[in-house]
């Protein structure tokens, strides 16, 4: 296939887009004409060989083929309405793996939004590392809050290394730290936060919050008065999960949050070299 074929090819896929709702898609009718397929019957075959395999895979067909109606143009100015169907990428994806490989438009197809929807994919999971160390850096701020009100208050490192955990027992329903470091496989000499999941992380961090509010607000003194404290916000946090259908000591752990951020770093880094090199040319 000639570079010109390749971009021609590409920018029909990509100017075939639209939004519907706000979110992106593809006019089953206009992917039809992309894939080059004469006529709409043959096409729906293919379409619906798509919808077994998304069903096969185990994903909500009703996520990614959405039926819908296309208006279209007739003699004189004339429109009638066609039936038509919503696809998102995966969706396209789908259906291209299950078209006609030898035509080329869909070869082409099948490359394209295997590699689109994967990057795709990666975007999202970019996403949710960035979100899951922010969690982490968050919670370490309301943390180093948390000791330094209490510090002002006659309680020392160890008094809050005590409140601490027995935050954590009130969380994860009497299991201590130590005993979710072995439950989890966390390294003794680290963090439970660093392997805890997003969801985990802002639960102790709203909890922590919470205490940090109250000790000022009621005008907590003692370790034991702020321990009582921090037990029942945590326990408060953990009773709202709870409500949801969520119990933390059941989540499974989550990547070393460490080489979370090592990875960022170094993505970042590539980016930015990525650029610079272009900005040269």
């Amino acid at each position: 296939m000639q570079k010109e074929q390749i971009r021609e090819l590409f920018e029909r896929f990509e100017n075939a887009r639209s939004l519907l709702e706000g979110i992106e898609c593809w006019s089953a009718r206009d992917l039809q004409l992309v894939f080059n397929y004469s006529e709409w019957r043959n096409f729906t075959k293919v379409i619906d060989k798509a919808r077994e395999s998304c069903q096969n895979a185990g994903i909500p067909v009703s996520d990614h083929f959405v039926e819908v109606n296309k208006m279209i143009e007739l003699a004189k100015g004339a429109k009638r309405p066609v039936d038509d169907v919503a696809l998102t990428r995966y969706a396209c994806y789908l259906i291209a793996q299950n078209g006609d490989p030898t035509k080329s438009e869909v070869a082409f197809a099948q490359t394209y939004f295997a590699v689109q929807t994967r990057r795709q994919e990666m975007i999202e999971k970019r996403l949710l590392d960035v979100a899951r160390v922010s969690a982490r850096e968050k919670l370490s701020k309301s943390e180093k809050k948390l000791s330094g009100i209490i510090y002002e208050r006659g309680v020392d490192d160890a008094g809050f290394a005590v409140i601490r955990s027995k935050g954590d027992a009130a969380l994860f329903g009497g299991f201590s730290t130590g005993e979710m470091k072995s439950k989890l496989g966390v390294p003794a000499n680290r963090p439970l936060a660093d392997f805890l999941p997003t969801l985990t992380i802002k639960a102790k961090d709203f909890a922590t919050e919470l205490t940090s509010h109250n000790v000022v607000e009621k005008d907590l003194h003692s370790e034991t008065s702020i321990t009582r404290e921090h037990i029942e916000n945590n326990q408060a946090v953990r009773q709202m999960l709870g409500d949801r259908g969520v119990h933390p000591e059941r989540l499974p752990p989550s990547e070393d949050v460490k080489k979370v951020k090592r990875r960022l770093d170094a993505e970042e880094k590539k980016i930015v070299g990525q650029t610079k090199k272009k900005s040269l040319r």
